[in-house]
């Protein structure tokens, strides 16, 4: 089985974060302005600043339980009180901050001078953010972005995009810099590349057998949620769709057996990604594909790629993306967007994760479960599991779930 991780796109990932950590931890403690932002906060204007470095506590909690530190960093927030109910990725981030950056794979992150979250994310997270803001006594902004039922209102957009006015002018006002907006431009620019790119990537599910596994473009987004708006970004996926355009024409694909193409609906067990993709590919089953790689490079109800270029103010490109990923769209928008991914991908049975973590996420998944099995008429399965904490996930009780989603298939086929 071929794995990126292995690749020369694995091998050049791997040195790409491990720079922007290190990068990350010199320029903070050289006496950058340092930014702490959720994953959808529009990071490409930071670019106008020559002074100032964002960190992403989300991604660090991902790359912690990926590293199988996430029960014992969320285990030192539950001691400091915090219940084990609450998403783990605030209990690992939390759980950083007070053990000061130990047993984290990168040291923690430096310490923030202003804090910056959204509504599109979740409600936690802004109450998650707010604990830093008391302990630490740093300022917090909050992007506040419109829930939408369909394509985002013209003057959601001017809103969002006031608000970006808002941020910039109060970053100029901590870093005592001139926001330069050719150059949040020009970000602008470089993510739209590597959005495009990216989309070439998971085009490549589209082969039989899939070229991909999801596992693989989890993996691969990472720097998306820390990189976003540089050049080097586009750049690694740029190589990442080549190299794998190049596999599937040789014939070498990570599921070669495949006999099952699933869909899986919810945020990645980090804890359990090389384990899951191998068991299910002992089974010929493929996940080849989920809304939360997806999303990205996309509007609302759609996966379909968005042309950045039909706006020219990038702070309008900026804000009209807001509502990219599913959590801040209506039942009737995530069905729309994630019936056309299984038409597209021809995908034989759906894998709904329900995620003891992410709450919002998760909410609405038993009405798509039955929406999309009404609509598009295949098997669908739901599993308990949580993002970044292994305790509350159990193998053999998923994977007997997803045995049974497998025969399901086997029985449509043969009636």
């Amino acid at each position: 089985m071929s794995s990126f991780m292995k690749s020369e796109s694995g091998k050049r990932l791997t040195a790409l974060m491990t720079q922007d950590y290190t990068d990350l931890h010199t320029r903070a403690a050289a006496g950058a302005t340092v930014v702490w932002i959720a994953i959808v906060v529009p990071s490409e204007l930071f670019a106008g600043f020559d002074n100032l470095v964002a960190a992403v506590p989300e991604s660090h909690a991902a790359m912690c339980a990926g590293r199988g530190k996430g029960a014992v960093l969320a285990s030192r927030a539950e001691d400091a009180g915090y219940s084990m109910d609450l998403c783990s990725y605030a209990r690992i981030d939390i759980g950083t901050v007070a053990g000061g950056g130990a047993d984290s794979p990168t040291f923690g992150l430096p310490r923030p001078h202003l804090l910056v979250s959204d509504t599109n994310n979740c409600a936690l997270l802004t109450k998650w953010f707010d604990v830093h803001r008391r302990d630490m006594d740093v300022p917090h902004f909050v992007l506040d972005v419109p829930f939408c039922y369909g394509p985002q209102r013209e003057e959601d957009t001017d809103y969002i995009r006031t608000q970006l006015l808002d941020l910039i002018a109060t970053l100029e006002e901590m870093t005592g810099e001139k926001c330069d907006m050719d150059r949040v431009a020009e970000a602008t620019f470089h993510t739209a590349e590597a959005a495009r790119h990216w989309k070439r990537f998971l085009k490549n599910a589209e082969a039989r057998p899939s070229g991909i596994t999801v596992f693989d473009s989890f993996v691969q987004m990472a720097p998306f949620l820390t990189m976003r708006g540089r050049p080097e970004l586009a750049e690694h996926f740029r190589l990442l769709a080549d190299e794998t355009e190049q596999a599937v024409a040789a014939g070498d694909v990570p599921v070669k057996n495949e006999k099952y193409r699933l869909l899986w609906d919810n945020i990645a067990p980090w804890h359990q990604l090389r384990k899951m993709r191998e068991r299910l590919a002992g089974l010929g089953a493929n996940v080849v594909a989920a809304p939360y790689t997806s999303c990205i490079g996309s509007l609302e109800g759609s996966f379909a790629a968005w042309d950045f270029s039909s706006e020219t103010d990038p702070l309008r490109a900026l804000a009209r993306i807001q509502n990219h990923s599913v959590c801040p769209m209506g039942l009737s928008l995530r069905s729309q967007a994630m019936t056309g991914l299984i038409k597209d991908l021809a995908i034989d049975g759906a894998v709904f994760a329900s995620n003891r973590s992410c709450k919002v996420f998760s909410l609405m998944q038993m009405d798509q479960m039955r929406e999309i099995a009404q609509t598009c008429g295949i098997p669908t399965v739901m599993i308990d599991v949580d993002h970044a904490d292994m305790r509350k996930y159990n193998e053999e009780e998923a994977f007997v779930r997803i045995e049974a989603l497998l025969e399901q298939i086997d029985a449509q086929r043969a009636a």
